[in-house]
């Protein structure tokens, strides 16, 4: 059908978690296509390619526990993030973004940027920096992680099953999905490319 659909075929379960467990919390893993990836899997889950159950609650897993290995590395990197060098897998602009949606959102960041791109990698990161306690982050994580990886996962397993002849629609639907998940970002650089 498209690229994505061989990626998640070959890699299998194992495969799915290592993605959605790097794009959660490691700071190379922002490139990763974590949205669509969630919807596909869901979606090859309605025509048999894998149980729904286990893989539902196996990217739930990944989820969290991405996300609190990136508060840890947070935590014990500290301060020290914000001078380390740009590189391939570094920006630190993608730091500054976290910053700022940290400053206007506070603790639900860790909520909110489980739908943010880029955001969603760097947001636990930035809370182990900030020293949020982790009671308050948990509870957030959870959240989020269950919203973001189970229901975009669902979502693609009903719509493979009450859609007929769903095959067709999933890559333009894939496309809507990254093209929505792209315009947060998108409106943020508008708004500093407009104040400046």
């Amino acid at each position: 059908m498209f690229n994505l659909v061989s990626i998640i075929e070959f890699g299998g379960y194992l495969g799915l978690f290592a993605i959605i467990f790097a794009e959660s919390g490691l700071f190379f893993g922002f490139f990763l296509p974590g949205d669509s990836l969630l919807f596909t899997a869901g979606f090859l889950a309605s025509q048999g390619y894998f149980s729904i159950v286990p893989l539902a609650l196996l990217l739930f897993v990944a989820a969290i526990t991405g996300d609190a290995v990136g508060y840890a590395f947070g935590r014990k990197v500290g301060p020290k993030i914000f001078t380390r060098p740009e590189s391939f897998f570094f920006r630190p602009s993608h730091i500054e973004k976290t910053a700022a949606f940290f400053e206007k959102y506070g603790a639900k960041t860790i909520f909110l940027a489980r739908f943010v791109p880029i955001v969603r990698t760097f947001a636990p990161i930035m809370a182990g920096v900030g020293g949020m306690k982790y009671k308050v982050f948990a509870r957030y994580n959870i959240a989020g992680g269950f919203c973001w990886a189970v229901g975009l996962t669902v979502l693609g397993y009903i719509f493979g099953q009450i859609i007929p002849n769903a095959e067709r629609y999933v890559l333009p639907i894939v496309a809507i999905i990254i093209v929505i998940s792209f315009i947060p970002p998108v409106l943020e650089y508008w708004k500093e490319r407009k104040g400046s």
